[in-house]
């Protein structure tokens, strides 16, 4: 089945709903085991239809792995999104352009100002590259719902292409205010940590997958974690992070089928759960 595709609010431009993080997966170096199966991660993708791989500088070597990694495939131009990560106007714009470089692209897709870190400075920044196209949308990030009060009081304050929060089956915060707020202010969603942290999936790994799985087009508890995320409404899309290509084919496969709905998982969410 064909991987959903869901419209960029600010745009309407179509985006896969399930990416690609990078977090700690794509810290490799070349040579090692761990970096030689990185090549297939993005063949999984690409191959489900997926586009978005995110990064940021805070993640080690991961920019540096996407962009080598790029530069030999010759597929659909992926959806590159990034982060600054950094306090002070010269420094933002230095580690931004560090970004380009080893991302091996003229043009990044999404920078988002990373946990709103110096937001007004950056954003200041990077609404002047989006005017010169150097960067097609403008986002922010966290990851803690300790935040949650500053990133509402930012989505209402400033004009903004993405938010990427955190969202899963057992950290719902960002239901009660933030996702209903993107959607009011037609900003898209990314969502990372789909699966809490890995801590829920490990949980779930050992117990046999519940029979209405299957009916929701589910054949791992990762597929039915990340249809959780993906059946909000306000969700754009998701980025299961992982260094495996069984284990992307396998998240990429729960952006397929159908989504059901809050009825549907105010009933089977607590049994999951337990």
């Amino acid at each position: 089945m064909q991987m959903t595709i869901r419209p960029i609010p600010s745009t309407q431009e179509a985006l896969p709903v399930v990416g690609c993080g990078t977090w700690i997966g794509f810290d490799q170096r070349p040579g090692t085991d761990e970096y030689k199966r990185l090549p297939g991660v993005l063949d999984a993708l690409f191959a489900a239809g997926g586009r978005l791989i995110d990064s940021s500088p805070m993640y080690g070597r991961s920019e540096e792995t996407t962009g080598e990694l790029l530069a030999t495939k010759q597929r659909d131009k992926p959806f590159l999104a990034t982060k600054v990560w950094t306090s002070g106007r010269d420094a933002g714009i230095a580690q931004m352009e560090q970004s380009f470089t080893r991302l091996r692209t003229k043009q990044i897709d999404l920078m988002q100002v990373h946990n709103l870190v110096d937001w007004r400075t950056h954003l200041a920044t990077l609404r002047g590259w989006k005017e010169k196209g150097r960067v097609r949308y403008i986002g922010i990030t966290h990851y803690t719902a300790s935040a949650y009060g500053e990133v509402e009081a930012v989505l209402r304050a400033e004009k903004l292409d993405f938010l990427q929060i955190n969202y899963s089956l057992d950290a719902r915060d960002a239901e009660e205010r933030l996702l209903p707020l993107a959607a009011e202010r037609g900003v898209a969603v990314i969502v990372n940590m789909p699966f809490g942290g890995g801590g829920l999936l490990r949980r779930l790994r050992d117990k046999p997958l519940p029979a209405w799985a299957g009916e929701i087009g589910c054949t791992s508890w990762a597929q039915v974690l990340l249809k959780f995320v993906l059946s909000h409404p306000a969700v754009t899309c998701t980025i299961p992070g992982t260094s495996r290509a069984e284990h992307m084919a396998d998240n990429a496969a729960a952006g397929a089928g159908t989504f059901p709905d809050a009825a549907f998982w105010r009933l089977e969410a607590a049994a999951i759960r337990t």
